[in-house]
Protein backbone atom coordinates (compact mmCIF):
# COMPACT_ATOMS: atom_id res chain seq x y z
CA UNK A 1 0.00 0.00 0.00
CA UNK A 2 2.56 2.35 0.95
CA UNK A 3 5.87 2.40 1.67
CA UNK A 4 8.10 2.83 4.86
CA UNK A 5 9.68 6.30 3.89
CA UNK A 6 6.36 7.94 3.46
CA UNK A 7 4.92 6.45 6.60
CA UNK A 8 6.53 8.56 9.07
CA UNK A 9 4.00 8.15 11.90
CA UNK A 10 4.48 4.45 12.40
CA UNK A 11 0.55 3.92 11.91
CA UNK A 12 -0.98 0.36 10.16
CA UNK A 13 -1.81 0.01 6.82
CA UNK A 14 -5.58 -0.17 8.43
CA UNK A 15 -5.63 3.33 9.79
CA UNK A 16 -3.88 4.77 7.47
CA UNK A 17 -6.84 3.53 4.99
CA UNK A 18 -9.32 4.36 7.57
CA UNK A 19 -8.00 7.93 8.14
CA UNK A 20 -8.06 8.36 4.60
CA UNK A 21 -11.15 7.43 3.75
CA UNK A 22 -12.58 9.79 6.45
CA UNK A 23 -10.56 12.60 5.13
CA UNK A 24 -12.41 12.26 1.67
CA UNK A 25 -15.86 11.84 3.39
CA UNK A 26 -15.27 14.97 5.13
CA UNK A 27 -13.95 17.08 2.11
CA UNK A 28 -16.98 16.00 0.32
CA UNK A 29 -19.35 17.00 2.96
CA UNK A 30 -17.83 20.12 2.94
CA UNK A 31 -18.32 20.28 -0.86
CA UNK A 32 -22.21 19.43 0.09
CA UNK A 33 -22.15 21.99 2.69
CA UNK A 34 -20.83 25.07 0.08
CA UNK A 35 -23.02 23.80 -2.57
CA UNK A 36 -26.16 23.92 0.12
CA UNK A 37 -25.12 27.37 1.80
CA UNK A 38 -24.68 28.72 -1.70
CA UNK A 39 -28.30 27.63 -3.10
CA UNK A 40 -29.59 29.25 0.20
CA UNK A 41 -27.74 32.78 -0.43
CA UNK A 42 -28.84 32.69 -3.96
CA UNK A 43 -32.65 32.18 -2.49
CA UNK A 44 -32.27 35.02 0.22
CA UNK A 45 -31.21 37.55 -2.29
CA UNK A 46 -33.99 36.55 -4.70
CA UNK A 47 -36.60 36.54 -1.74
CA UNK A 48 -35.28 39.76 -0.22
CA UNK A 49 -35.21 41.42 -3.93
CA UNK A 50 -38.88 40.65 -4.07
CA UNK A 51 -39.58 41.64 -0.68
CA UNK A 52 -38.05 45.35 -1.56
CA UNK A 53 -40.48 45.68 -4.08
CA UNK A 54 -43.53 48.28 -3.53
CA UNK A 55 -46.63 46.35 -3.24
CA UNK A 56 -48.31 47.66 -6.60
CA UNK A 57 -45.89 45.44 -8.22
CA UNK A 58 -47.48 42.52 -7.27
CA UNK A 59 -50.75 43.49 -8.37
CA UNK A 60 -49.61 44.58 -11.72
CA UNK A 61 -50.59 42.04 -15.44
CA UNK A 62 -48.24 39.86 -16.57
CA UNK A 63 -45.92 41.46 -19.34
CA UNK A 64 -46.07 38.14 -20.89
CA UNK A 65 -49.75 36.28 -20.82
CA UNK A 66 -48.37 32.74 -22.36
CA UNK A 67 -49.73 30.65 -20.20
CA UNK A 68 -52.98 31.98 -21.18
CA UNK A 69 -53.56 30.90 -24.66
CA UNK A 70 -57.09 31.13 -25.74
CA UNK A 71 -58.45 29.74 -28.88
CA UNK A 72 -60.96 31.93 -30.98
CA UNK A 73 -64.01 30.42 -31.71
CA UNK A 74 -64.65 28.83 -35.10
CA UNK A 75 -67.87 28.79 -36.84
CA UNK A 76 -70.89 26.54 -35.25
CA UNK A 77 -71.86 23.23 -37.73
CA UNK A 78 -74.88 22.11 -37.10
CA UNK A 79 -75.69 18.53 -37.91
Amino acid sequence: MSDEKTNILGQSDRSRLFGDVTLLMLKGAGYACAVVVATWLVVAVIAAVGKALPPESRDAADPTPLSAVTVAPGPVVSV
